[in-house]
């Protein structure tokens, strides 16, 4: 069954800030290119394999690793929410995931 792919206004947020910061970091838009390219696949490849990803303790929140980036999200039997992309290089005290 195909899933409908949703992004959630913060997991959008998320992506844009990280793509950013790697275009400003190195200066040019092929990191930041392939960062994506690899980020987008990833969700891509959930509408076949929804339960790919780690399930977080208690919760129907799950996450994907890509690289040093978690993909969380959501899954009903309609659709894919992503809830927010995190850097798993930073302080995890400051995750706050809202499903």
């Amino acid at each position: 069954m195909v899933r409908r792919i949703i992004w959630s206004k913060n997991a959008l947020s998320d992506r844009i800030q990280i793509l950013d910061y790697w275009y400003k970091r190195i200066g040019t838009k092929t990191y930041s290119e392939k960062l994506d390219k690899e980020l987008r696949q990833a969700v891509r490849n959930l509408r076949h394999f929804p339960k790919m990803g780690r399930q977080l303790e208690d919760t129907e929140i799950r996450f994907l690793v890509v690289d040093y980036y978690q993909i969380f999200y959501k899954c009903t039997d309609s659709e894919i929410r992503i809830l927010h992309l995190w850097d798993s290089r930073r302080n995890p005290d400051e995750l706050i995931i809202e499903g």
